[in-house]
């Protein structure tokens, strides 16, 4: 019997439908869409290290939510950095330090679960206000003092699985020097927000006091990568760098003052806020942005379009609405920076 993900009206659409009510599912036809890829991945595909692939990742995931999603209504932030950092190091203090100051705002933080800047930022924000993000290792990274019984920690088999926790609850990533793991999670939260697969977040490299590390990255990319075409100038607007702990939580803190989150409706961007702009100030914002707007198009101030009729928490927000040309996430991100100073003023 074909297994198909049309609704077919055969036998499998009616155990499927009478599984999904004995379980008391949330969305039935998103899991109805779910145990239909199973069925088919089982039928198609007799590699048994496949299979384990997809079951172990799905499983990983499930947990993830399980986890963080009493939580959702908290922002969070993730902190990366080296795990061999000590803690005589003033780079520790200055992590720990920070991750205090974070909860002090109202923020959680995401750390990988490990020794180094990753203990100091659960340090800093105390194991009711962290989660560790641990991955198994042959060598074996074991999760931190701090978090080691708490119930805020999760361990991965696969890195994937482990990146997408880090960044898909994160509203702000934070950056402290490493090694090639920092380096991979600095370039890749990069190149997500620079394509737009992950949604505007400030995006910090703290410095050291001395050692200038991410002067270093910067001057790599302004002199190989820019001066060869790989990049473009506006993507040194997706991120900000200093050595100050306070200038890191204050643009966390001013980047939400006024934005909100955004979501796409086909080629239409809408910016929610957290408070409407005045007509003048809109129209600031067209004239000094007009290369992000699709050539014809303006922004315009409105209610909840009907696509978000699913996140009924937000529907009272007021909307920032384009058409965005999608070229231009670097300028996104300014341009919510400079929506951002009109906050205070409104209509």
């Amino acid at each position: 019997m074909e297994i198909s993900f049309e609704h077919t009206g055969n036998d499998f659409d009616l155990l499927i439908e009478q599984l999904n009510a004995k379980a008391q599912v949330n969305h039935p036809d998103i899991i109805r869409e779910m145990i239909v890829t199973v069925l088919k991945a089982g039928c198609e595909n007799d590699y048994l290290a496949d299979l384990k692939l997809m079951r172990t990742t799905m499983k990983e995931l499930r947990y993830t939510n399980k986890i963080f999603g009493p939580y959702r209504k908290r922002k969070k932030v993730t902190i990366f950095g080296s795990a061999r950092t000590t803690p005589e190091e003033p780079i520790y203090r200055k992590c720990r330090d920070f991750a205090r100051s974070l909860v002090d705002h109202g923020y959680m933080v995401i750390t990988g679960g490990g020794g180094g800047i990753m203990q100091a930022g659960n340090e800093g924000a105390g194991a009711d206000n962290s989660f560790a993000v641990n991955i198994r290792l042959p060598f074996e990274q074991e999760t931190n003092p701090v978090m080691r019984e708490s119930q805020h920690s999760l361990t991965y088999k696969y890195f994937f699985s482990r990146k997408l926790a880090f960044l898909k609850e994160a509203h702000a990533v934070a950056l402290f020097p490493g090694g090639f793991g920092t380096l991979d999670e600095a370039m890749e939260t990069l190149t997500l927000v620079q394509t737009g697969k992950n949604p505007p977040i400030p995006l910090i490299f703290i410095e050291d006091d001395d050692n200038g590390y991410w002067e270093s990255v910067l001057l790599f990319m302004k002199n190989t990568l820019l001066t060869k075409g790989l990049i473009s100038g506006q993507d040194f607007s997706l991120f900000s760098i200093t050595r100050d702990i306070d200038e890191a939580v204050r643009i966390i803190d001013d980047f939400y003052s006024v934005y909100h989150s955004i979501r796409f409706s086909g080629k239409t961007l809408i910016v929610r806020l957290n408070k409407p702009l005045t007509a003048a100030q809109v129209q600031t914002l067209e004239e000094e942005f007009r290369d992000i707007i699709i050539p014809g198009g303006h922004l315009r101030m409105d209610k909840a379009l009907p696509i978000e009729s699913d996140e009924p928490d937000l529907a009272d927000l007021p909307r920032l609405i384009f058409d965005f040309d999608r070229r231009y996430y670097g300028l996104l991100h300014a341009f919510i920076r400079r929506l951002n100073t009109f906050d205070g003023i409104t209509a």
